[in-house]
């Protein structure tokens, strides 16, 4: 049966039943031309922007493709994103043609399974994110970060005062943030570093992401099944991330050492009724997703801090003030973490800004009514936090870049859905807080340390695929401070 809240409006100003006669949801005119287009040739190469004009064009809730086959409504409001992921969420469901094309990367894992299956999978997953637990890895975040900031010295060392920053040595952060991640990832939760993987892990992802983007932009591309040079590029990155995600298994599944991270509690975990453990199929998709996705989601978000950074001299100033007030050049620890406000909120405005995953999709399993529109099982709700993030009724200035919108008092100002980087209700990521510190004392230890100055010259745009990554590398020079 469904739910009492599936039928009432949420739209901006009330939530009441409805008495009137549902509307018609707005959107772009359908027609044999438009969807021919749409099925021949995808959608819009800037997605981003395409969000983002039909949301200032038609409003809070557009519908793309009318009522045919290819319906998808598209929601900015917080009210209605929070029906979709709080109080209505057992009738949006992962289960839907865009979600099952991740299928082949993440399984049945925590990211795309759904009901009994799910919720036995994030109650095994869920020790491993303990409050308690996730300081315990401030160490091993620490310690991986500071093999990379010794990597980094002979570059630091090559750069001379007269050479322009053209002729400096470099480093491309977006490579680096992902092999630091990576290390972070494996070590945590799985006892294992794996950071001399991620050359091999970020091809393969690459090769994986450039999949997605295609077959979600063009609904009659051929299916996988075909052999053409896209799909078998695609089939042999699944396969090489499997090799590493496989290694990891065994390599734990033999060591001698006892440990209590996250693969061991998958590797003793039983089922209720037959007592049988976990397949290697089913650790395969619990890992392989806490490996990719994981390292993957905080990898970008470092690399867009530091190219915010990089533009906005003043919020660097005052993240450096903070950090000697509070380290005063000592290494941080999880008992920093409350004191680090500053530093965190520069990681939540770039969340605003550049939320890695920057939209998420559900079927609609039964009609619902959102607003005062219908809305037709079957359909994909998409939701973006990119666009919710700019929305202008609840952002002032929602391009600028304004680390003080995160302070508790404008915080409580918004609606709680206006900012959701991580989601919202039963699903929301549950490694979120495991991510935050990460990223905190990360940026902590790397501005101490050094100041990162982006080469000129270089267009440095967002790339909407599976995470918004920049489309090109991100090249910096390395000072000493």
């Amino acid at each position: 049966m469904q739910s009492d809240a599936s039928t009432i409006d949420v739209s901006p100003q009330t939530a009441r039943p409805q008495t009137s006669s549902p509307r018609t949801v707005p959107g772009p005119p359908v027609n044999v031309l438009s969807l021919l287009s749409f099925l021949l040739f995808g959608s819009p190469q800037d997605l981003l922007g395409f969000y983002m004009n039909a949301t200032q064009e038609y409003g809070d809730i557009v519908s793309f493709g009318g009522t045919s086959a290819w319906a998808t409504y598209f929601v900015s409001h917080p009210d209605y994103v929070k029906h979709i992921l709080q109080d209505n969420n057992h009738n949006y469901g992962k289960k839907n043609w865009l979600n099952d094309m991740i299928k082949p990367l993440a399984g049945e894992g925590l990211l795309t399974s759904e009901g009994d299956g799910w919720r036995r999978r994030r109650k095994l997953a869920q020790p491993a994110f303990h409050r308690e637990r996730i300081a315990a890895f401030a160490t091993g975040m620490t310690n991986t970060t500071t093999t990379m900031l010794e990597r980094w010295e002979p570059v630091v060392g090559q750069q001379q005062p007269q050479q322009s920053q053209r002729q400096q040595q470099s480093i491309d952060i977006v490579h680096e943030m992902q092999r630091l991640t990576l290390g972070i990832v494996s070590t945590a939760l799985f006892s294992i570093d794996i950071s001399g993987d991620s050359d091999e892990m970020g091809s393969a992802l690459n090769d994986i992401f450039a999949y997605f983007n295609h077959r979600s932009r063009t609904p009659l591309s051929l299916p996988a099944s075909i052999p053409t040079r896209r799909n078998r590029r695609f089939k042999h990155a699944v396969q090489r991330l499997d090799a590493i995600t496989y290694q990891v298994i065994e390599e734990h599944r033999q060591s001698e050492t006892k440990s209590d991270d996250l693969l061991s509690m998958l590797l003793e975990a039983r089922d209720e009724e037959t007592g049988e453990g976990l397949s290697n199929i089913q650790l395969r998709d619990e890992v392989g997703t806490f490996l990719a996705a994981g390292h993957e989601t905080t990898a970008m978000t470092l690399s867009w801090t530091w190219y915010m950074l990089s533009k906005h001299p003043a919020v660097e100033h005052k993240l450096h003030a903070e950090l000697t007030e509070v380290l005063s050049g000592r290494l941080p620890t999880a008992a920093d973490i409350p004191q680090l406000r500053y530093t965190r909120m520069v990681i939540q405005e770039v969340m605003r800004l550049y939320p890695a995953a920057w939209a998420m999709t559900r079927g609609i399993v039964e009609d619902d009514e959102i607003g005062g529109y219908p809305i037709k099982a079957g359909a994909i709700m998409i939701l973006s936090p990119y666009v919710t993030h700019r929305h202008p009724d609840f952002w002032d200035n929602p391009e600028g870049f304004d680390p003080e919108r995160f302070t508790p008092e404008r915080i409580a100002e918004r609606p709680r859905y206006a900012y959701f980087p991580f989601g919202g209700g039963p699903r929301q990521c549950i490694g979120n807080e495991f991510a935050l510190m990460e990223a905190q004392l990360i940026v902590a230890m790397v501005a101490q340390r050094y100041r990162l100055d982006l080469i000129p010259g270089q267009k440095i745009e967002p790339d909407p695929i599976f995470t918004l990554r920049p489309k090109t590398a991100v090249r910096f020079a390395l000072h000493a401070r």
